[in-house]
């Protein structure tokens, strides 16, 4: 298969992301590939959510994308790449089923771990860049909100870093920036299976909830630096 400038791009977007993530998210070719273990207890990101939620979130829902994919790739030339590359190339060569499949998977491996640690301040080049960009962290915490309520159905909204710039991004379903070679530093899962239990339709209380009381901003500044 011959790659363009832009396919070229979009690949080394894969790799750093592979480099950045690792060991939490997948960074080797193996199959089946493997769901990481949650970094808390279930009942850990109560009560903004709840076990409940997580159980079902992490243990039905997350689970299921790993297992659907392994069964998707067996005996596949994906079975040969990593996590990212099969997010990449499976856009790229318009495979819906794998696509959906790896890129819920990695979603929610970044999900899962930019809540480790609990709430903590921005630093950096990325606090910088929050207040240049928002005027500071309370700014870009009401620009995901409002994104959020403008996804239509399932999707994510995704924080961006654009050169030594932020930029928030919604998109539909499994949607990730990895895919279109961009560097996603925090991710907020608006399907309805991440805050229906408790927030009913309330999603943006969801949102605001989670930037506010669960998001390790200290977690994202890494990613914005690395």
């Amino acid at each position: 298969m011959d790659l363009n400038r832009r396919d070229m791009l979009v690949l080394s977007g894969a790799a750093a992301a592979t480099t950045l993530f690792a060991p939490t998210i997948q960074a080797h070719a193996a199959v089946p590939f493997k769901q990481p273990e949650l970094p808390y207890a279930e009942d850990g990101l109560a009560p903004v959510i709840s076990a409940r939620t997580v159980g079902l979130h992490y243990g039905k829902h997350h689970a299921g994308y790993f297992k659907k994919l392994n069964t998707l790739v067996e005996k596949t030339p994906y079975a040969d790449l990593s996590l990212e590359e099969v997010v990449v190339r499976a856009k790229k060569e318009g495979n819906a089923p794998i696509f959906n499949n790896a890129a819920q998977a990695w979603n929610h491996n970044l999900y899962w771990q930019q809540f480790k640690g609990g709430p903590t301040a921005a630093k950096g080049a990325f606090a910088t860049a929050a207040e240049s960009g928002f005027g500071g962290i309370d700014g870009l915490k009401k620009k995901i909100v409002a994104e959020s309520d403008n996804v239509f159905g399932t999707g994510w909204v995704w924080l961006v870093k654009d050169g030594d710039k932020l930029a928030v991004v919604g998109m539909k379903d499994a949607g990730d920036p990895l895919a279109e070679g961009k560097k996603a530093v925090l991710g907020i899962d608006v399907w309805e299976h991440a805050y229906y239990l408790d927030y009913e339709n309330r999603r943006a209380d969801h949102v605001a909830a989670v930037l506010d009381k669960l998001v390790n901003w200290q977690f994202v500044s890494e990613q914005f630096d690395a």
